[in-house]
This record gives C-alpha cells, sequence and structure tokens, in this order.
C-alpha cells in the first residue's frame, strides 16, 4: 500500500465530524506545499506494538542527535486523538514560541513547544493555524533541513 493509500484509509477511518475535518487539514497542507514528502505513522513500533496514536506527517527534516546520529523526518504532522487533533510542528528550537506567538490567536486550542491540540476546526482560528504550520516548513527550510 502506498503512502497516499495509506493516508486516504487512515483519514476514511474516522467517523463524521473528524474524518471531514482531518481531510480540510490534509489539503490545507498539500496546498501549502504540494510537492512535500508525504508519511504515514500507524503508531506502532519495530514489535508492532502501539506506542503513538497513527499520525500523517508532510516535508523533509534532518534530526540531528546528541551522539551524532541522524534521522530523517517530517516537519508537520497531524492526527487524532480521543478528544480532537493535534497538530505537530517539529524543528522549532524556541519551545515557547508557538504559544507565544499563536497561543492566544488561535481560540480553544492547547499549545506546547511543538503540539497544537484542539477539539474541533470550528473552535479555533484556522488562518492562524495555517500561520503556525506555515512557520513550521519555513523555519525548516531556513535551517536547511
Amino acid at each position: 500500500m502506498t503512502t497516499e493509500e495509506q493516508i486516504k484509509e487512515y483519514i476514511a477511518s474516522h467517523a463524521e465530524p473528524k474524518r471531514s475535518e482531518i481531510q480540510v487539514l490534509h489539503n490545507i497542507i498539500l496546498r501549502m506545499m504540494p510537492a512535500c514528502k508525504l508519511w504515514f505513522l500507524d503508531g506502532k513500533n519495530s514489535e508492532h506494538k502501539i506506542v503513538s496514536n497513527p499520525n500523517i506527517g508532510y516535508g523533509l527534516q534532518t534530526i540531528k542527535y546528541a551522539d551524532g546520529k541522524t534521522k530523517e523526518f517530517y516537519q508537520i504532522g497531524i492526527s487524532t486523538n480521543t478528544t480532537g487533533i493535534s497538530v505537530y510542528i517539529l524543528g522549532i528550537d524556541d519551545k515557547k514560541y508557538l504559544a507565544n506567538t499563536y497561543g492566544e490567536k488561535l481560540g480553544k486550542a492547547s499549545v506546547t513547544g511543538y503540539c497544537i491540540k484542539f477539539k474541533t476546526l470550528k473552535d479555533i482560528n484556522i488562518e492562524v493555524l495555517v500561520d503556525a504550520i506555515r512557520f513550521g516548513f519555513e523555519v525548516q527550510n531556513e535551517k536547511g533541513g
């Protein structure tokens, strides 16, 4: 199964309204970065145990670990959880940047160093979320990764 097929199946596996909301986010990100690398992580580790919620990833960055090893990973991710939707914006060095820049303008969302979590798209300002996602792509492009 291709990554695109896995993503389509993942989106289709959700009940409404979450299905439509994930599709809307997926379409927004693809319009922003139409040629970006797509990822699908099923949430299972190498022993096939569930370690996280499945998620869709967009873009490409190289993560550098303290021991010098590197790993390719996505820049932006989306996933569902029991209470709503999470948008991951990875690679931002300043862990307070998202909350300080977008937190108050987003609406009903919780914002951590790299995650924006909300119950439904109706609860947030989508334009502010789009700005945060755009920033996530740009910060990685500036780093060259």
